[in-house]
């Protein structure tokens, strides 16, 4: 396969995985982004919005936004850091921990069902070669 062919396959792949993701996400009505915050709130722990824009990778008066849909679907709250009572620190409550749990199972089930055609050594060679093209792009 040329590098174009590649490239149009891996694609296609990632088009799939965003289908399929969304998908995954329709029970709890939250759109990909909603559900990184989460991701990222649920694993990094309570954050300022600032810091949430820097793993979501967007600009910080986007992260308000963010944060205020978290906090109008009842996923998280806003609460004064008390390093300095300046800042705010965003926190997920008892249902954002929950949902994040039930996204986590819900994408884990259907990344499995996405990858269950591959031979588990196909499916440990396209996890190595995934983890060095992440490391070298990063």
């Amino acid at each position: 396969m040329d590098d174009e062919g590649l490239l149009e396959a891996f694609f296609a792949v990632s088009r799939q995985l965003r289908h399929r993701t969304r998908e995954a996400l329709e029970p709890w009505e939250l759109s990909p982004s909603l559900a990184r915050a989460v991701s990222a709130l649920s694993r990094s722990g309570d954050m300022r919005p600032g810091t949430l824009a820097e793993h979501l990778r967007i600009a910080p008066r986007s992260a308000t936004e963010v944060v205020d849909d978290l906090q109008a679907a009842g996923l998280a709250e806003r609460h004064p850091d008390p390093a300095d009572r300046r800042a705010v620190l965003v926190t997920l409550t008892d249902e954002g921990v929950r949902v994040s749990r039930d996204i986590r199972e819900a994408r884990q089930a259907a990344g499995e069902r996405f990858f269950a055609t591959l031979s588990a050594d196909d499916r440990a060679e396209l996890g190595r070669l995934l983890r060095r093209l992440r490391a070298d792009a990063g």
